[in-house]
């Protein structure tokens, strides 16, 4: 069910666009696109689908449950992704409650790319990730790693540290059924390799990283699943979600963390 902002809130987002030269007005509620007027920009809303067919209005997939400031960098990407904004650029975002403007930074030029992966995989595979950390499994906290994409090179640079749970089946993480499966061997060491469709290609799988070959900035403190998740995604064109212990979900792509993120701390 789509919701409404007030009217006021809508025009003055747009006359602040207007004056400041935004590239984007972001609409960070599922609204009517018929309740937008027109204007010369780019508006993306932030949508239970996912619909970039439209050159005026574009809808956009992101878990609403995320804080607004990791909301706002993974439109970040899809703006870069879809060469509506460059680094340097500005949009200006809309909720029922402020108006607020964002400046693409340097740092987020690295999530390009981010987007060109299944974006209803990557819905999916974050929401599992914040039901195992709130949740973890039958009251245990779990740890694991998901890779996305460029498969064929993810299994390069990886070995089996166990029988792969899924050789000869057709297990998608899109199916409804699926999410059981994957929380369940979620608690098995080593990281699921997943295709840019949702099919799950293997579980149990060690990730072979050198950090200091492959140069990796990452903040201090992060453990190996987390190098492991960061070093993949620089050694291939692959993104990963990792989901450490302590119920903390991070993304990376190029490298670099685009996203981090406790769903059980109160921001």
């Amino acid at each position: 069910m789509t919701k409404r902002i007030p009217e006021i809130m809508i025009r003055s987002a747009i006359t602040v666009v207007k004056e400041l030269g935004g590239k984007a007005l972001v609409v960070l509620e599922d609204v009517d696109p018929n309740t937008i007027p027109d204007i010369d920009v780019t508006v993306v809303i932030l949508s239970s689908s996912f619909d970039v067919e439209n050159d005026r209005i574009k809808r956009v997939s992101i878990p609403q449950n995320l804080d607004i400031n990791n909301v706002l960098n993974l439109i970040s990407a899809f703006l870069l992704e879809h060469d509506i904004v460059k680094e340097g650029d500005s949009f200006v975002y809309v909720t029922s409650e402020l108006i607020g403007v964002k400046t693409v930074k340097k740092s987020l030029s690295a999530m390009r790319g981010f987007f060109a992966q299944n974006q209803n995989v990557l819905q999916r595979l974050l929401e599992i990730a914040i039901e195992l950390s709130i949740e973890g499994r039958e009251g245990t906290p779990v740890g694991t790693l998901f890779v996305i994409g460029d498969t064929r090179n993810v299994l390069k640079h990886s070995h089996q540290m166990i029988p792969n749970p899924f050789k000869g089946h057709k297990i998608n993480v899109l199916d409804r059924d699926s999410k059981e499966i994957i929380k369940e061997f979620a608690q098995l060491d080593g990281a699921f390799v997943i295709s840019n469709t949702g099919r799950i290609i293997a579980g149990g799988r060690y990730i072979e990283v050198d950090p200091k070959a492959i140069d990796l900035m990452l903040p201090p403190g992060l453990g190996s699943r987390h190098i492991a998740a960061a070093g993949i995604t620089k050694l291939t064109k692959a993104v990963s979600i990792s989901l450490s212990e302590s119920g903390t979900i991070r993304i990376f792509k190029n490298g670099l963390m685009l996203l981090e993120y406790n769903p059980r701390i109160r921001y």
